[in-house]
């Protein structure tokens, strides 16, 4: 697995900002993105899919979650690096599951413990 050299967290700028190709969030991140890229983009994939499961509008999931339907969508955009305290609020909003962990971080070659894709 990569090791990430982000020992500044506080200086990354917002996930949308390491986008190398593609519109938000059906997009590659440029090699350099930092880890807090590569959970913002998988948590806005995630939280857009809890979300239209949901049949919940933001307004409603936001109200919901006690946060800004604002910080909703800023949060599917990629624009702004999230707090746990929000995502744990809307996990419980929506009743689901929306933060990434390492399933968010790109897969390098060698990764992989076996050819079929399981992980021991």
């Amino acid at each position: 697995m990569k090791v990430w050299e982000d020992s500044q967290v506080r200086s990354d700028d917002v996930p949308e900002a390491y986008v190398a190709d593609g519109t938000w969030p059906d997009v590659t991140l440029r090699e350099d993105a930092p880890v807090s890229a590569h959970y913002g983009l998988a948590l806005a994939r995630r939280l857009a899919y809890a979300i239209a499961a949901s049949d919940m509008s933001l307004r409603a999931l936001g109200e919901r979650a006690g946060v800004s339907h604002t910080t909703v969508s800023r949060l599917l955009a990629g624009r702004v690096l999230v707090d746990i305290g929000t995502v744990a609020r809307i996990e419980v909003a929506l009743g689901a599951g929306i933060w990434p962990g390492l399933a968010a971080l790109p897969r390098q070659r060698g990764d992989a413990e076996s050819s079929d894709g399981n992980d021991a």
